[in-house]
């Protein structure tokens, strides 16, 4: 009986431990600024550029590209957190071209991105 009572007192803090993990990580998606770019083309996306004064251009990982007719959730590196909300935005396509640039507010909550 003791058995038992120690192996249900640690469940419920190893459950309530694990609440508060979520809840953290709940609120750390909540701060991060996170957009969702969707690929509205025929042309695979192969990089995302992005410039706060149109001269200087970065690029955004992801990865093996976002495929025609497909979405990718992005989160900004923390490194940009002393940038400006408002950035212009370009894609690259696996055929060589390039969409025109567009400038977005990112501080903006469910920011999407379509090209």
């Amino acid at each position: 009986m003791k058995v038992h009572n120690c192996i249900g007192t640690l469940t419920v803090i190893a459950s309530s431990f694990m609440g508060e993990i979520a809840i953290n990580n709940a609120i750390a998606a909540e701060s991060e600024y996170s957009f969702k770019v969707h690929n509205n083309t025929r042309t695979k996306i192969t990089k995302l550029l992005v410039s706060e004064d149109r001269k200087d251009w970065g690029y955004f990982d992801i990865g093996q590209g976002i495929a025609a007719g497909d979405s990718l959730m992005l989160v900004w590196d923390s490194s940009t957190n002393n940038e400006g909300c408002n950035q212009y935005v370009k894609a690259a396509y696996a055929d060589g071209s390039e969409s025109e640039e567009a400038k977005f507010d990112f501080c903006e909550a469910n920011l999407e991105l379509e090209f």
